[in-house]
């Protein structure tokens, strides 16, 4: 029993991501697009596992279906996907919710609520939202916390053979310290998706700055002092990933001179959802593609 505990605790061991900026940037000022970590699940079953848990989603969430919002949003996460490490197609699906707030399924499926993209002032700011949702996809970080839940589950059964109220104890122990170990890597895995998001982002073009701004505007204040320690809690706090952030841009990323902010197809996108979402009529337009504008995206040039 000692020889499966150790390697148990081998494995979990290898359940733990890389801390954020841990990683020496390469050459050309990037850190590592990868991700490491015990993970149990084939990409055909995380595939499935994705389209089980989206269809108890879509059978109670409102999506937004119009057809020009929908082949946008899907463009610009592209745009992002290909510069990550994905192994997956990507698909996002838009939920009609004010609250600014994004869900990632295994296997490649996004849902984003409607609030989140309202509240994204630019291109920049909704690629920004998006990469840290194609940052869970890559590092597959629902299959690698299933990974890390079953070795838990396995280490607790030892215990169950005790038996009488010692046993009864050491189970709750350890049930209580998978808890505490599961919110530790939920965690981890929120401040990589963050790291390899803002690696995404500088990469497709785009001011990486966005996602500080973006994250200070929709983060709820961390000011206030919370009813439960840090380690209880399954977010790195607000301020902690804006400063991780900071700290990235600065020290891994080469400045360059001009960044893409806006497009002129963000604004008309941006009015056509806030229509929907209030239910009033939505604006007419021709088309969405790239090709369809002569208009130059705005960019912004780095001091």
């Amino acid at each position: 029993m000692n020889v499966l505990r150790l390697v148990l605790c081998a494995l979990l061991a290898n359940c733990a991501y890389p801390a954020s900026g841990k990683e020496p940037p390469s050459a050309g000022g990037a850190v590592s697009r990868k991700s490491k970590g015990i993970n149990f699940y084939s990409r055909a079953r995380e595939i499935e596992m994705g389209k089980e848990l989206s269809r108890d989603i879509e059978r109670s969430a409102r999506l937004i279906e119009d057809p020009v919002v929908l082949e946008y949003v899907n463009r610009v996460g592209l745009g992002i996907v290909h510069q990550s490490a994905s192994l997956f197609t990507l698909r996002i699906r838009i939920i009609r919710d004010e609250d600014a707030n994004s869900l990632t399924l295994p296997g490649g499926y996004i849902y984003i609520h409607s609030g989140l993209i309202l509240a994204a002032v630019n291109e920049a700011e909704l690629a920004a939202a998006l990469a840290h949702e194609i940052g869970h996809v890559a590092a597959r970080h629902y299959v690698r916390q299933a990974s890390c839940g079953d070795i838990l589950s396995f280490a607790a059964i030892p215990l169950l053979l005790v038996g009488g109220w010692p046993g009864l104890l050491a189970h709750e122990g350890t049930n209580l310290g998978g808890t505490l170990v599961m919110k530790h890597l939920s965690r981890r895995a929120e401040a990589e998706a963050d790291r390899l998001g803002i690696q995404y982002l500088y990469e497709a073009g785009y001011d990486p700055t966005a996602f500080v701004d973006l994250l200070e505007r929709t983060s709820p204040g961390d000011h206030r002092p919370s009813r439960s320690p840090g380690f209880l809690s399954e977010h790195p706090s607000p301020s902690n990933r804006v400063r991780a952030a900071q700290k990235q841009i600065q020290r891994d990323l080469l400045p360059r001179g001009e960044y893409l902010l806006q497009t002129s197809e963000f604004d008309v996108i941006h009015e056509r959802l806030a229509a929907i979402a209030r239910g009033t009529p939505v604006p007419w337009i021709t088309t969405t593609s790239p090709s369809g504008s002569d208009e130059r995206p705005v960019l912004r040039r780095r001091p």
